[in-house]
């Protein structure tokens, strides 16, 4: 059986904390693959992606060109309306027979993964990791068992980097070289994102 880890989100755009993240949990967890999957509406965010569907896969496209073990996915983006893990993971084992899924979540969104729609349906067809980062803490007693019993915590290397903050600099006429992988920097300067 195939080991994929899924990487869901806006990306928006995707960081280097993303890339050191999937890293990190691929070699914990031994996973063969990360799949990174950019949201077409993300249902726990209340505000719109700025960069376009278009745009988001086309960065994650360049931060993944080249690394053996990833790969970036448009199944949501093609699917579009509200993406619900439940959905896409549906889809994906009909799509790839013969691989396990295990859903890689930050310390951020740990602690709201029971709000997450039909979770405890998601969490029969998934496991889950979970990422310890800075300024998160991680409070696995508050979540069910369900989700406990297939849930392993991973401490990953302490980056303080955002995509609401790399949106902020942007805005502010300030640098996101090196926060951000090579390619992508230059799509998003050479596409003027996140620009006041």
């Amino acid at each position: 059986m195939i080991q994929v880890g899924i990487m869901g989100g806006t990306f928006d755009p995707i960081h280097i904390g993303h890339m050191v993240a999937a890293e990190t949990a691929r070699e914990a967890a031994g996973l063969d693959e990360v799949w990174f999957i950019p949201s077409a509406v993300p249902p726990l965010k209340n505000r719109e992606p700025s960069a376009s569907g278009e745009q988001r896969l086309e960065m994650v496209y360049r931060a993944v060109d080249f690394q053996p073990y990833f790969r970036a996915m448009d199944i949501e983006l093609e699917r579009g309306g509200v993406s619900y893990s439940i959905d896409t993971v549906k889809e994906l084992q009909e799509l790839y027979p013969g691989r396990a899924f295990t859903y890689i979540v930050g310390a951020d969104r740990l602690n709201d993964l029971n709000g997450w729609h039909r979770v405890e349906q998601l969490a029969e067809l998934v496991s889950f990791i979970g990422l310890e980062r800075p300024g998160h803490s991680v409070d696995t007693a508050s979540l069910p068992s369900f989700i406990s019993d297939k849930l392993r915590i991973v401490r990953m290397p302490q980056l303080d980097i955002s995509s609401t903050d790399i949106r902020g600099r942007r805005a502010a006429g300030r640098s996101i070289r090196f926060l951000v992988p090579d390619k992508v920097y230059s799509f998003i300067t050479r596409n003027q994102l996140y620009e006041a």
